[in-house]
């Protein structure tokens, strides 16, 4: 809701002058030269997917390697099973051959 409401009171209170120029494709101010419309292969979304599950773990790892004495065992025992987590789901892309790029 709080993302929402300014959006819809900005394009309330906006000056609407329609113009050609502001729908066409801006290419560092120049004139496009080629197709604007480019399509990326899904190999490239698997691996970015891939990429982001375990930068996500570096940070939830991080700050638990810097305190794990204070932690405790329990503590411990979450982060084992966050990491077994995160390698199930790695040898199940493994199996899948999500990893082989095609």
């Amino acid at each position: 809701m709080f993302a929402v409401v300014p959006l819809v009171i900005s394009s309330l209170i906006r000056p609407k002058r329609p113009n050609p120029v502001k729908l066409a494709t801006y290419e560092c101010g120049l004139e496009t030269s080629g197709p604007t419309w480019v399509q990326f292969r899904v190999g490239f979304y698997i691996y970015a997917l891939v990429f982001v599950i375990f930068d996500v773990e570096t940070v939830f790892l991080y700050p638990w390697a810097v305190t794990y004495r204070q932690l405790g065992l329990f503590a411990l025992v979450e982060m084992f099973i966050f990491v077994a987590l995160l390698v199930v789901g790695l040898v199940y892309a493994w199996r899948k051959r999500a990893l082989v790029w095609k």
